[in-house]
């Protein structure tokens, strides 16, 4: 795992950024696994403002979202649907058809899931996976268990999820309770894996995940034995890592 320190949130996203540019810069048709959340919006400014200075060029890039909740459809501005094109998708040159993200209101739960999984191996894979670090250690919606969730499935968000996630709605009650999310197997899949992580609240998660024992039960842990990881994280996510990163 290669992990580099950075100096903030906007030196974070600037570095995390440089990564995803320079995969599109080597390989212009490469297939990219993205993420939603507050930990990213910074980055995908960042490649917003290259891409409209004339550096980056999406015109054939292929996306695959980590996730998206149930229930909501993509006029829902909570819909990761909608968020990414806030943030990325209506602000490049990407091409719709390209574009690609669970279906919120799938009317079948287990044919979503197994079209999601054909459709990345159709794609070719994924050339580069952008992920976040939930509190409780999930990546994607893979949340804390016994065992590591194998391929793209439905999964029931756990309280802390939840209670993580209900700032960017109007009440806790709208929350959605469960999610379609890729399974850590799937994750494992893509050639390689960069994480973003920022902030003092997220110190002991990074310390748990990326340099304690694997176990289901801390789902990023599993990404320790990923031979191509790049970690992002700012000197405050770091903070309690300091002995195992010299």
């Amino acid at each position: 795992m290669r992990i580099y320190q950075t100096d903030g949130y906007r030196d974070m996203s600037r570095k995390t950024a440089n990564i995803i540019s320079a995969q599109i810069i080597l390989k212009p048709d490469c297939v990219l696994g993205l993420a939603t959340g507050s930990t990213p919006v910074g980055t995908y400014d960042q490649l917003v403002e290259w891409y409209q200075k004339g550096d980056l060029d999406f015109s054939e890039v292929r996306t695959v979202n980590l996730d998206e909740y149930k229930g909501l459809d993509h006029e829902n501005d909570q819909s990761y649907y909608y968020f990414m094109h806030r943030h990325l998708f209506d602000r490049v040159n990407i091409r719709p058809e390209n574009i690609h993200i669970p279906n919120g209101k799938a009317e079948n739960d287990a044919e979503e899931c197994e079209a999601y999984d054909r459709l990345i191996r159709q794609l070719g894979g994924i050339d580069l996976q952008l992920l976040g670090l939930g509190h409780n250690g999930h990546i994607g919606f893979n949340e804390p268990s016994d065992t590591f969730a194998r391929t793209t499935h439905l999964v029931d968000l756990q309280l802390s999820t939840i209670e993580a996630n209900k700032r960017f709605f109007s009440s806790i009650d709208l929350v959605p309770r469960q999610a379609y999310t890729m399974g850590i197997g799937t994750i494992l899949q893509a050639k390689k894996i960069l994480i973003a992580v920022s902030g003092k609240d997220k110190a002991e998660i990074v310390r748990r995940a990326f340099f304690g024992p694997v176990t289901a039960s801390v789902p990023a842990s599993i990404l320790q034995l990923h031979p191509d990881v790049t970690l992002v994280a700012d000197e405050d996510a770091l903070s309690l890592s300091g002995d195992s990163i010299g």
